[in-house]
């Protein structure tokens, strides 16, 4: 019911302000639109870009459930599932651990993944994509100025999904709320958000060993997928969190000219945010050890998280623009009571404080720009550090090279250093060291050659999931020696009059410690696509194919009750083409996607395709969607 509100909301609103509108004013003749660049998105770094209503590959590409390319990661058979990790991206700044159930947290929206707006009318977005098997994905999002001081906006993004295996099912919500307002001189400036998240999903654990080979050898009589086994049929795990969050400056000096600028200003940040973790078990499973509980398994973890920060900053034509903040964290993550075992005791609680300090710098002079930031935790129960430096010139608007070097030190996530489950192998206390990374970086955007990235890191003290050799589940470890990670990117688009040719290859190794990270040495995606003006130029048409692969190598396998990835070096899976057949076109402010998804599999004698150990990649579907943008 909550979420039917919520929806009728996001799309009654829009129409109903604009009948306000017109009853409260005179008839008009009809006035000429704002420019789109007037409809402006504000990051949380406060970079501005603007609505974009354009038909592209990148469009295309972006068009799924995380509303980003997803060209590093590979989705479960059921959309609102986790996803396989294909490339990894170490440039975490954290200062203390994350939450548990980060194989659940691809559709968590952080406080960095929260926009603002300021638009000159009432603006609608309505995105809508088939699912799997009596389901359907929606995300509704409205904003508007009440005044140009002023602005609001109000989104949901929902998902319910049955998925074509038994107990697969999905249901995910994200609300977020948003607002943001300054004074008529602009001296003062507030925003905040409130995201109110919940991602539930029925658990499985994988097609039973039976099954496996029944899908491999692709027997007929189970190409109705919910005839295949599965390991458990009566368990699921859920994801909630709610978050406030509020950002608000004062600037004490402020002189803008044509020549010159100086701005002095302070500001405070302040956010709470509570978060649960909960997974549930009719009866246990004896694949997962002995358990405490006879039936009904439940157990949850809970997180408050206080955040608050002042920090102060200048702008200044001359030395550039300083900043320097000081931050307070209290924490309380854990669970309801104290595990007594023969081994020892089990705590119920990490909680404490933190004090962190930090600073950044960012200077311009001609094309070369010079920018810094880095914070240490001065107090607390967890030592962190983060340092980053970043050098970059711009030889023209089409040219540009980067060079990133960042150092960064925090203690492992919460689930490697506390867990409790009803299950006897999934309780835990450890005492890992913090996880130290090293990172340099080079960029190389040009227009007319190539975008591409070079990008080397080390990392000592690496935590990770895997299963002892005596074990049968995984539990938390710390790798004694330095992981050595290299990764190589290249994208580049050739056209030729109305057809073009997208290409992203990306070569990838662990040097050292290849047994604990596990990656596909190359993943590739090609798309030939043709686009035109039909219709006397009424719809813009965008039809090709795309084409992805990743190298064979030993893929992570996911455990449902942590709902984690963990390592494992006795199964290789991959190195199977994923072909898609799509068909996309622009209406005015509507984009309109058909897609064939994972055409190839329809020709495959064998089924090789896996997202994880067990966990079947998608049959060939065809999904249908759109965008659709109102502008009031």
């Amino acid at each position: 019911m909550r979420n039917l509100l919520l929806l009728l909301i996001c799309c009654l609103l829009p129409p109903f302000l604009a009948a306000q509108n017109a009853t409260s004013t005179p008839k008009k003749e009809q006035r000429e639109k704002p420019p789109i660049d007037l409809y402006k998105i504000i990051s949380h770094d406060r970079d501005t870009t603007y609505v974009d209503t354009t038909l592209t590959i990148q469009k295309e590409y972006k068009f799924n459930y995380l509303r980003k390319d997803n060209f590093e990661l590979l989705p479960f058979a059921n959309v609102g599932q986790t996803y396989n990790t294909l490339v990894y991206d170490f440039s975490n700044k954290n200062f203390k651990p994350f939450f548990v159930a980060q194989g659940h947290h691809f559709n968590y929206d952080q406080i960095e993944d929260v926009s603002y707006y300021n638009v000159p009318t009432p603006l609608t977005e309505l995105y809508f994509k088939t699912a799997f098997e009596q389901g359907q994905q929606l995300d509704a999002f409205f904003t508007v100025n009440t005044s140009e001081q002023f602005n609001f906006s109000i989104a949901y993004k929902g998902v319910r999904s049955l998925g074509q295996y038994q107990q697969a099912l999905t249901s995910t919500g994200n609300f977020r709320f948003t607002s943001n307002y300054h004074t008529k001189n602009k001296r003062y400036k507030i925003r905040g958000h409130i995201v109110a998240q919940d991602l539930l999903n029925e658990e499985n654990g994988g097609l039973s060993d039976t099954s496996i080979p029944l899908f491999i050898n692709d027997e007929g009589d189970f190409d109705d997928r919910a005839r295949l086994d599965v390991k458990f049929e009566n368990a699921e795990n859920k994801l909630e969190g709610l978050r406030f969050y509020g950002d608000h400056e004062y600037e004490l000096v402020r002189k803008r000219d044509s020549l010159s600028y100086n701005v002095i200003a302070i500001g405070n940040r302040i956010s709470y945010e509570d978060k649960f973790y909960e997974y549930r078990q009719v009866a246990p499973f004896a694949g997962f050890g002995d358990s405490y509980e006879a039936a009904d398994l439940n157990k949850e973890t809970t997180l408050e998280d206080f955040n608050a920060q002042a920090y102060a900053r200048m702008e200044n034509s001359v030395l550039g623009n300083i900043g320097a903040f000081v931050g307070y964290t209290d924490y309380n993550y854990g669970y309801n009571s104290v595990l007594i075992l023969d081994e020892g005791r089990i705590p119920n609680r990490l909680k404490g404080n933190i004090v962190q300090f930090g600073a950044s710098y960012k200077k311009q002079y001609r094309g070369f720009q010079l920018e810094g930031e880095g914070a240490i935790n001065i107090a607390g129960d967890f030592d962190g550090n983060y340092l980053k430096g970043t050098a970059s010139f711009r030889f023209n608007e089409t040219n540009k090279v980067t060079a990133i070097a960042s150092i960064h030190s925090a203690a492992p996530n919460f689930n490697f250093l506390l867990y409790q489950s009803d299950y006897v192998n999934y309780n835990w206390n450890t005492n890992f060291d913090n996880v130290k990374t090293q990172e340099l970086q080079f960029v190389l955007e040009s227009e007319k050659l190539l975008n591409a990235s070079l990008t080397y890191t080390g990392i000592d003290d690496f935590t990770y999931f895997a299963v002892e050799p005596d074990g049968i589940t995984p539990t938390p470890q710390q790798f004694g020696e330095r992981v050595d990670y290299l990764k190589v990117k290249a994208e580049k688009e050739f056209t030729y009059k109305k057809f073009a040719l997208m290409n992203t290859v990306l070569f990838q190794q662990a040097l050292t410690g290849g047994e604990v990270l596990n990656v596909p040495e190359i993943v590739t995606r090609q798309s030939v696509y043709y686009q035109d003006e039909w219709f006397k130029k009424a719809a813009f048409i965008q039809t090709g194919i795309s084409f992805k692969y990743f190298t064979e190598y030993n893929m992570n396998a996911y455990d449902p009750v942590l709902a984690e990835f963990y390592v494992q070096n006795d199964q290789k899976l991959g190195g199977f083409p994923l072909v898609d057949i799509f068909f996309n076109a622009k209406v005015r402010q509507t984009r309109i996607y058909f897609k064939y998804e994972h055409v190839n599999q329809l020709f495959n004698s064998t089924n090789s395709h896996f997202s994880a150990p067990g966990y079947p990649y998608r049959d060939a579907v065809i999904r249908f969607g759109l965008v659709w943008n109102f502008f009031l």
